[in-house]
């Protein structure tokens, strides 16, 4: 379930086919700052629906497991054995994460625990004595992902943390901010815009003169062709068909990348069957490969990618549902990381998950879980610290000092900001910045909390 953009919103994130909204940002700024040395990329991936984090990441201690399969409804409960063990801590990860053992035992890969979507730092008494310290409408699909892709809680998001991020880097002729899972409002920055681009073929343009046999089609194509050249037809006119130009060559600069023979293709396959990948994930991840692989053509020194994962509604069937999903996941990430190893930039990119909110840890009778708010997270990449676990697992008590509900609704410890933050900092966000891209920066960088320690340096 993706969250809805407004007809305006939506008109800013997309031109032509939907490559880019250049032509639409009119009378706007290109962000001017200087360029940081060194390239560095960030992949965000959104696990859309609400993905149980607490099926993802189960402790394996003796005391901690115990409770999780107590407490669980018992078609939820994966069995200890079947968990892929992550060496050197007291965690596992869902069976069919097996595939992301190899990157955990390499280095390449920390957990995050408890995260979530807040206003404040919360604790249980304060968010029953007062509401207005609470994120508004929590649980809710639409609401709790644009909390997160927007970074506001309480207010309204009219633009998002990648859009922002992008609004303080160096502008090129095709922006450095990409999306392979649609129009989202993660994208949306007050100056930048992003290219949109598909998973699967290449961007078509239907206002191209020329083009169709058919009369009424031809002669609309060449009025927009011949409007996008804008020579002679005033300031406001020459202005859009500048935009509008530059939204085509950029089409055709991302088609040639699209289209053409990469050598990452070859890391996404099966580890075990050797298949090729062809899970949607899959291919978005290739994409950003070949796109994080023509950097140099593109003039980018920073990248920001958005790509997605759908189906993690789990009402019910959770552990069919999370396997097949999860599968597709894991081998795309491990192709992601084997093709950025290829290509010498595993210290150079950071793949993160999001996603709307984590799920009851009791569970219902459907063999699914309901909505909930914190949740655990996995970040991929050569410059983290290795084999970390950040954060505190929730008291598994339902209905303790940790859960609003009786069933396991957990206050998230850990803040978008201090997640997402540490991850922006490391991209190369300024420090001067970080209150522009984090409107609540101030909130979660002081009185002892901050960016997690999630990088060697």
């Amino acid at each position: 379930m993706n969250m809805d953009l407004s007809r305006r919103d939506f008109g800013k994130l997309l031109a032509g086919a939907g490559a880019t909204a250049a032509f639409l940002q009119l009378g706007r700024s290109a962000a001017i700052a200087a360029p940081v040395a060194g390239y560095k990329a960030m992949v965000g991936i959104f696990l859309f629906g609400g993905n149980d984090g607490w099926n993802m990441v189960i402790p394996t201690d003796t005391t901690r497991y115990a409770a999780y399969a107590a407490t669980r409804v018992a078609n939820l409960v994966l069995p200890q054995a079947n968990l892929t063990t992550l060496a050197g801590s007291t965690y596992g990860l869902h069976p069919a994460l097996a595939p992301l053992k190899a990157v955990w035992d390499e280095g390449g890969l920390n957990v995050v625990l408890n995260a979530g979507t807040l206003f404040q730092p919360l604790t249980k008494a304060q968010y029953q004595a007062s509401p207005t310290l609470r994120p508004v409408n929590l649980m809710s699909h639409s609401d709790e992902q644009a909390h997160w892709q927007g970074i506001r809680a309480r207010d309204i998001n009219v633009d998002g943390f990648m859009g922002r991020l992008s609004d303080r880097a160096g502008a090129s002729s095709i922006p450095a901010l990409m999306s392979f899972s649609g129009s989202q409002l993660a994208l949306l920055g007050k100056s930048s815009t992003p290219l949109v681009l598909p998973s699967t073929g290449v961007v078509t343009q239907s206002a191209v003169s020329g083009n169709s046999a058919d009369p009424v089609l031809f002669a609309r194509n060449g009025a927009v062709s011949a409007f996008a050249d804008g020579a002679g037809q005033g300031a406001v006119t020459q202005t859009t068909a500048t935009g509008l130009s530059s939204a085509y060559a950029q089409v055709v600069q991302a088609n040639t990348i699209l289209s053409a023979t990469s050598g990452v293709d070859q890391y996404f396959v099966n580890p075990t069957t050797g298949a090729a990948l062809t899970s949607d994930i899959a291919r978005q991840l290739i994409r950003v490969a070949r796109m994080i692989e023509a950097r140099s053509t593109l003039g980018h020194s920073r990248q920001t990618f958005f790509a997605s994962q759908g189906g993690y509604d789990t009402h019910a069937n959770q552990i069919a549902t999370q396997n097949n999903l999860f599968t597709d996941l894991a081998n795309a990430m491990l192709g992601f990381n084997k093709a950025m190893k290829a290509l010498g930039l595993n210290e150079n990119v950071i793949c993160f998950t999001l996603s709307d909110f984590g799920r009851v840890y009791k569970g219902n009778a459907q063999g699914g879980s309901d909505h909930a708010w914190g949740n655990n997270h996995l970040v991929m990449g050569g410059a983290l610290k290795p084999k970390q676990v950040i954060g505190t697992y929730p008291s598994q008590v339902m209905g303790g000092v940790d859960d609003i509900a009786n069933d396991g609704r957990f206050i998230p410890t850990i803040s978008q900001e201090e997640y997402i933050g540490s991850i922006a900092r490391w991209h190369g966000v300024a420090d001067a910045d970080l209150p522009y891209v984090f409107p609540n920066w101030a909130t979660f960088s002081t009185g002892g909390r901050g960016p997690l320690a999630l990088f060697q340096s």
